[in-house]
């Protein structure tokens, strides 16, 4: 199995979180999904249980895939610095992450789409790869022909977030990804100590 395209509020429910973003049908049922899911009587998590679980959580928040996620934290690994902080700083420096960070779409998935459709520049030049990693000092902005499209414009009509690590130019419809963002800078509710702590076995 690849990527994961079905229900999006069901994952929500089995972390117990909006990871997805604002949903209407997760504040209906705030317990996880299944036959059991609102019993009182579910079986309590085991450690690995509750590091899987983090782990998890991580890979559908950012859309990534297993292996992937394995070479991020192997990267991670290798620098300096805290690992779990450093992992998160890379997933937030992914190209499809950024692009939904800026404003362009509204969720990542639908960033993903714009990247895998060629309607965004890196640097003036278009890049088709959503796990691209982006350097300090990098611009970002949407392809001159794609300028148009109703789907950016009216997610970028809708924009409120603005991130430390990121200058957004109205003008030019252009970020720039001026640094990796500090752990305090992520909104992301993952415990990352559990991720390190569970390739680390």
């Amino acid at each position: 199995m690849a990527r994961y395209i079905g229900p999006k509020t069901k994952i929500a429910r089995k972390f117990n979180d909006p990871i997805y973003g604002p949903d209407k049908s997760y504040e209906k049922k705030k317990y996880p999904p299944g036959q059991h899911g609102n019993s009182r009587r579910r079986k309590k998590l085991s450690e690995y249980g509750i590091q899987l679980q983090a782990k998890q959580k991580a890979k559908y928040t950012y859309g990534i895939l297993e292996r992937q996620f394995r070479n991020l934290f192997a990267k991670a690994n290798r620098m300096e610095g805290i690992t779990g902080e450093i992992l998160l700083q890379l997933c937030e420096a992914r190209l499809d992450n950024t692009v939904y960070r800026l404003g362009f779409a509204p969720t990542r998935a639908g960033a993903r789409q714009l990247v895998s459709h060629r309607h965004i520049v890196v640097n003036g030049e278009i890049v088709n790869i959503p796990s691209y990693s982006l350097r300090k000092g990098d611009v970002i902005g949407v392809r001159e022909k794609s300028k148009s499209l109703e789907s950016i414009n009216n997610s970028l009509a809708s924009r409120t977030n603005a991130y430390n690590w990121l200058e957004w130019d109205s003008e030019k419809l252009e970020g720039k990804f001026t640094n990796y963002p500090e752990r305090a800078d992520i909104p992301e509710n993952i415990n990352e100590q559990l991720i390190v702590e569970l390739y680390s076995k």
